[in-house]
């Protein structure tokens, strides 16, 4: 497992390092590794001992306690993933640290569309394991650009994908496409590791692997995913961990596990909070993302003010909807409309057009 995954770990670079189009030089030096998945390139390792080992102790430590966030407090790891963060973090720690500061502005691009989109803005770091952030990045099965699209599922987002024009290459407009892919599959699968999988794989495999299993639990169902899919979730969990200072979130977790740690934790609202926000109650199959999407609301803010609202939605029952007094009047507002999508997702699996 150690040798599939230090192959399939990264995306490389070839040097001069490029983002979004624009060369970097001496960002690496050494000798390449290539990965398993593409035609990209990263330079060894070259961290000394001691930040290794100390790093590699916080991830051990990690896996014995659990941490607080903003949407609950997650399991550290899930004892089937702590040997391949381990490795992840002594090989290629450093390195990654480093993407992230060099590539931080279009990190920050990213999140502030994934957040326009209702989406969690840790799924930035999907992009950062795909390609390394790097926009003319290409795959020898011809998936290309930061978010490395296939040419038909680009279209399908609405991309432009020709001769002379590709905006798979064009890091605010493949952004937008991917966060209308990633709702779409999120609108299928409720379960955000199983999303990964399918980004990476394709929704067929995925759900080929859950009528094997007879389960819908990714760490169940994961050996009947190819290799490269399921080791592509380990590598984002992995990521989300190493730059997030050791936090998980909802997008590191199964969908059980998401609904158990919100059913055993309350969340409490702060004063201001309360006084500054609304109630109201609804009725119907809404979805939380399409609302904040339609809200312009992070996502962790809209699940803090209103958790297990897919699930109780679901269930049938009437639910007491929590926003912010401005975001109030703003679903008033559009409330026939994002019903309308909610349903449209949850009826074609897709989002409408709109998205």
């Amino acid at each position: 497992m150690l040798k599939g995954f230090i192959a399939g770990l990264i995306s490389l670079f070839l040097n001069p390092f490029t983002y979004a189009g624009k060369h970097i030089d001496g960002f690496f030096s050494g000798k390449a590794i290539y990965s398993d998945t593409a035609d990209k390139r990263i330079d060894s390792v070259s961290a000394s001992t001691a930040q290794v080992n100390d790093t590699k102790q916080q991830f051990r430590n990690l896996y014995m306690s659990t941490v607080s966030s903003e949407q609950g407090n997650y399991q550290q790891l899930n004892p089937m993933a702590v040997s391949f963060v381990d490795d992840y973090v002594e090989k290629f720690g450093a390195k990654i640290e480093g993407i992230k500061e060099t590539g931080r502005p279009y990190l920050d691009m990213m999140e502030n569309i994934l957040e326009e989109h209702g989406l969690p803005a840790e799924l930035k770091y999907l992009a950062l394991i795909e390609s390394n952030l790097n926009s003319n990045a290409r795959s020898g099965v011809g998936a290309v650009g930061p978010w490395q699209f296939m040419p038909a599922t680009a279209r399908n987002m609405g991309l432009k994908v020709g001769n002379k024009i590709d905006e798979r290459k064009d890091v605010y407009k493949s952004t937008h496409a991917a966060s209308k892919y990633l709702t779409q599959l999120f609108g299928i699968y409720g379960d955000w590791l199983l999303v990964i999988a399918a980004y990476n794989g394709g929704a067929g495999k995925v759900n080929s692997a859950i009528k094997k299993s007879g389960s819908r639990d990714f760490w169940t169902l994961q050996s009947y995913l190819p290799t490269e899919s399921k080791n592509h979730v380990k590598k984002f969990i992995a990521t989300h961990y190493l730059l997030e200072g050791g936090k998980g979130g909802i997008t590191t977790v199964t969908k059980d596990e998401a609904r158990n740690v919100s059913s055993s934790s309350t969340v409490t609202l702060t004063a201001d909070e309360l006084a500054n926000s609304k109630t109201q109650s609804i009725s119907g199959r809404y979805n939380s993302l399409i609302i904040a999407r339609h809200l312009i609301m992070d996502i962790s803010e809209f699940n803090k003010m209103n958790p297990d609202f897919d699930k109780s939605i679901a269930s049938g029952n009437a639910y007491q909807l929590r926003l912010p007094n401005g975001k109030m009047e703003m679903f008033l507002a559009k409330k026939p409309e994002i019903l309308n999508e909610s349903m449209h997702l949850l009826l074609n699996g897709t989002a409408s057009s709109s998205l």
